[in-house]
């Protein structure tokens, strides 16, 4: 058997966490089996689904890296297969027209309430014979009666439900739309899944679900019901715990593998392992691995992977998730220093790739003004002489590589019997408009010969105006 999954988000809104730990997993099983990933919109909701909650889940799916062998495909685009099903079901027997109007059912409701029954649809229309053409009606599916449904989930064990509890469920509205436990079944059954791995606020659908492949003749999938993720306080997950949409993420400055690596773990686990690359959680995961309870989301934690994955990774790779933050800042890239080297020599000083950008303007950008605390201590009379000398030796560097460079600033600092900070510092200011940067020799060659010589000759010229020339 070939194992078949599918991730089924609905696109009411943005692709969450949830849904991106319910992609991940679904996506992994297949990878590990050899078998086939499909991604499936489920877009019945007319009213509530846009095209811009379809592109963020795409957009979504494409920065993890969650690539799908089929799809994507529409529940809009295959309204005439599920009206096809249900003229079968209705032909069966195991569907049926239900003319009871709102009022009946509300009635039927209140009173189920008041005697503390079950509120559930009573079966009047079940065996009516008459079948009035002008009268309103909707489809149910006639459920068993009797027996149980029994679910073996891979989480959660064994769960059954009894099926007098279930209900003669509704499968097309009255104006023939279906609905979305129909549709489910008839999409899982024609892209022949094997396994469907889902939250557990699904689990109640199961059984009805089940019981409508069973009258269609088709074996039910194995079903994996994965718990919920909370926010760090216990409660439900919400915006203020970290619920943001994915893509939220990459504009936090996070990088894909290291939101997957952090999904991967919620709820799942391999020993004591925290680092998880793409290839081991290829080799590893399991879904009888999934921990059956609750999860809680750390934001912490994700940040310190984060940080991890910036520090150790690829830097050509850490680059082309960085040269977006630096256009959303209005920097090209191509007008300065690789931005590879400049994630190496940044990488030990940044948990983000927000950090790091909003940290690396200096490399691209000439300096327009120095923090005035940092000019008034630095930018003094007395450190003239030294810019003016490691100015006129930079000039003459060649070739222009950082050893070199700190050659220059360590013979300056001895000759004019300076200790390395006060030199150092006055020439950070003067490169970066503050004291904070990379080893200075680091620092001087990722700028570039000329821009350095210019915002240093800057310095100097400025120096004697500066509020630290009066102090």
């Amino acid at each position: 058997m070939t194992i078949r999954t599918r991730f089924a988000p609905s696109p009411t809104g943005f692709l969450h966490i949830g849904g991106a730990r319910t992609a991940l997993f679904s996506w992994l099983y297949a990878r590990k089996h050899g078998g086939t990933f499909i991604l499936r919109i489920e877009d019945t909701d007319i009213e509530r689904s846009t095209p811009e909650a379809v592109n963020a889940i795409l957009e979504g799916m494409n920065w993890l890296g969650l690539n799908y062998d089929e799809g994507p495909f529409y529940q809009t685009h295959r309204f005439d297969r599920y009206k096809a099903v249900i003229q079968e079901m209705i032909k069966a027997g195991t569907a049926y027209r239900c003319y009871c109007s709102k009022e009946r059912l509300d009635q039927l409701r209140e009173t189920q309430m008041a005697n503390k029954d079950k509120p559930r649809y009573d079966g009047t229309c079940r065996h009516r014979k008459d079948q009035p053409e002008d009268a309103p009606f909707c489809i149910r599916f006639a459920n068993p009666v009797d027996g149980e449904t029994v679910v073996d989930d891979m989480v959660r064990g064994r769960v059954v439900f009894k099926n007098q509890e279930l209900d003669d469920l509704i499968i097309a509205r009255s104006d023939g739309t279906p609905t979305y436990n129909f549709v489910v079944v008839v999409d899982d059954m024609d892209m022949r899944i094997t396994h469907v791995i889902r939250g557990d606020d699904h689990l109640n659908n199961t059984p009805r679900q089940m019981n409508i492949l069973n009258a269609l003749g088709v074996t039910p999938p194995v079903y994996a019901h994965v718990p919920m993720i909370l926010g760090e306080d216990g409660t439900k997950l919400s915006k203020r715990h970290g619920a943001v949409g994915v893509m939220q993420y990459r504009d936090d400055g996070y990088l894909p593998e290291a939101l997957l690596n952090y999904l991967v773990r919620l709820g799942w686990s391999h020993g004591d392992q925290e680092i998880f690359s793409i290839d081991e959680m290829y080799r590893y995961f399991d879904i009888k691995d999934i921990n059956n309870s609750a999860s809680a989301f750390n934001g912490s934690k994700l940040q310190w992977l984060n940080q991890h994955y910036l520090k150790t990774g690829d830097p050509v790779h850490i680059a082309q998730h960085l040269s977006f933050h630096m256009g959303q800042r209005g920097i090209d890239p191509t007008t300065g220093p690789e931005l590879s080297e400049v994630v190496v020599a940044q990488r030990e000083r940044a948990k983000t790739l927000v950090e790091m950008a909003d940290a690396s303007l200096y490399f691209y950008r000439d300096v327009t003004q120095y923090d005035a605390k940092a000019a008034q201590k630095n930018l003094t009379p007395d450190v003239l002489p030294a810019l003016n000398i490691v100015h006129a030796r930079l000039a003459d560097v060649n070739p222009w590589q950082a050893d070199l460079i700190h050659e220059i600033v360590i013979k300056t600092a001895e000759e004019l019997d300076l200790k390395l900070g006060k030199l150092a510092q006055p020439l950070r200011v003067a490169l970066t408009g503050n004291t904070i940067s990379p080893p200075i020799d680091a620092t001087i060659k990722l700028i570039g010969r000329e821009a350095a010589l210019r915002r240093i000759q800057r310095a100097i010229d400025h120096i004697p105006s500066l509020p630290a020339a009066s102090a």
